[in-house]
């Protein structure tokens, strides 16, 4: 063989067009479109929910802490909630990202 039929015979395959590089990338782009839909978007929805629940309390109602436990909301401060525990009128402060649920609205009683 000549040095020119082994160039040839070693010359690189032609790329693949833009269409068969958009087929590619398709099924990443698929599963990025179902990660969102299935993961990101109810775990937004969940923690808009949150903070609307932590701007609508206020002296009165009962919360569970994420350390689960149970009292009642003595004061509103700009970053934490005064807390009520037990009937010995022990008092916490607590963060407002740290609670969790609503037991009972104050004008629920």
């Amino acid at each position: 063989m000549t040095k020119l039929h082994v160039l040839l015979a070693q010359a690189p395959t032609v790329a693949p067009s833009g269409a068969s590089g958009l087929m590619q990338m398709a099924p990443m782009v698929l599963l990025f479109g179902a990660m969102y839909f299935l993961l990101i978007a109810p775990q937004r929805k969940k923690q808009k929910a949150h903070e609307k629940m932590l701007t609508e309390l206020k002296a009165g109602d009962e919360v569970v802490t994420a350390g689960g436990i149970y009292g009642t909301i003595t004061s509103v401060k700009e970053d934490r909630f005064i807390i009520r525990i037990g009937d010995n009128s022990a008092k916490i402060e607590v963060g407002k990202g740290f609670i969790s649920t609503v037991v009972k609205r104050a004008d629920a009683v």
